[in-house]
């Protein structure tokens, strides 16, 4: 369970510093606007350049600060250990795409997370014997953004249940009475300043599920029969697209023509969500979750 953090306070995996910690904070960095990559390309024959599109480059967060155990110098080399072992963590160090989350608490916010890894933890060590270690800690951020530190979800089920059934004997041509509902709706709501990637897991049975937000037109439709028991889990963001039946088998080949991974996010705001399939069950699901993005602290 993560630490409740206070004003001016970060948190490494569990290692909490900064303002009232024993580790306080003497300068921070890299919490602005992120760098930026883009062409700036020279006007021929004529003052200026001429600029093309720019992009977020990772994040970098550098924070200046000091291991503070005077008379228990012991102390401060468990803490500095601790930092260490987060940074040698093979889960977020070997693990291509792993990260960790680097969680950060200002004044009049919530808590916000970036994800990334612990590139530097830099000890000066002239002062150890006294309970004094300066630290220099560099964290990058994969994802510029900053993100809620709690997930949003919602769960919508096609439930059959309660639209009765067939008695025997059976007839040709078969007239159940009963039609099949429309799309299962629901809300999704971004409070944030940026879209959110939401992740997805359809769970079966269900034939060609079909997931549509009506505010952007965005659509997402399998060509896919799942049993019970079988799923497939969603990936939108940048960097993990990707659609996989079982945590295996790729299905993305399966989405429609115009299903688009890349363009499937949840507006600012609140949005009406909108799934259907065939062959369905009580035990079938669609299931959302995202975290909400944010430009600044």
């Amino acid at each position: 369970m993560s630490a409740v953090l206070k004003d001016f306070q970060l948190e490494l995996g569990g290692v909490v510093i900064g303002h009232g910690t024993r580790v306080p904070l003497a300068e921070i960095e890299g919490l602005g606007r992120a760098p930026v990559r883009g062409e700036v390309v020279p006007r021929p024959g004529a003052d200026g350049v001429w600029v093309g599109t720019d992009w977020y480059e990772a994040r970098t967060v550098r924070v200046d600060c000091a291991i503070r155990t005077p008379g228990d110098p012991a102390a401060g080399v468990q803490i500095l250990a601790d930092l260490q072992e987060l940074a040698d963590e093979p889960e977020a160090r070997t693990v291509p795409g792993a990260v960790m989350p680097l969680r950060i608490k200002w004044p009049g916010r919530e808590t916000r997370v970036l994800f990334g890894r612990l590139r530097r933890v830099d000890p000066s060590w002239g002062k150890a014997a006294v309970g004094w270690i300066p630290l220099d800690i560099e964290f990058v951020a994969v994802d510029p953004r900053f993100y809620s530190d709690t997930t949003s979800a919602l769960t919508l089920s096609l439930s059959t249940k309660g639209l009765g059934g067939l008695k025997a004997p059976l007839v040709a041509p078969l007239n159940t009475g009963v039609s099949v509902p429309d799309e299962r709706r629901g809300w999704v709501r971004n409070d944030g300043t940026l879209p959110a990637w939401p992740s997805l897991r359809i769970t079966g049975p269900c034939i060609d599920p079909r997931i549509y937000m009506p505010k952007t037109g965005q659509l997402l439709q399998f060509s896919v029969s799942l049993t019970t028991g079988e799923y497939i889990d969603v990936e939108t963001g940048p960097g993990t697209r990707w659609a996989l039946r079982n945590g295996v088998d790729n299905v993305a080949v399966g989405l429609s023509t115009d299903s688009r991974l890349d363009r499937f996010q949840i507006p600012v705001g609140s949005t009406e969500l909108w799934w259907t399939a065939r062959g369905y069950s009580a035990v079938s699901r669609l299931s959302v979750t995202w975290r909400t993005p944010h430009k600044s602290l």
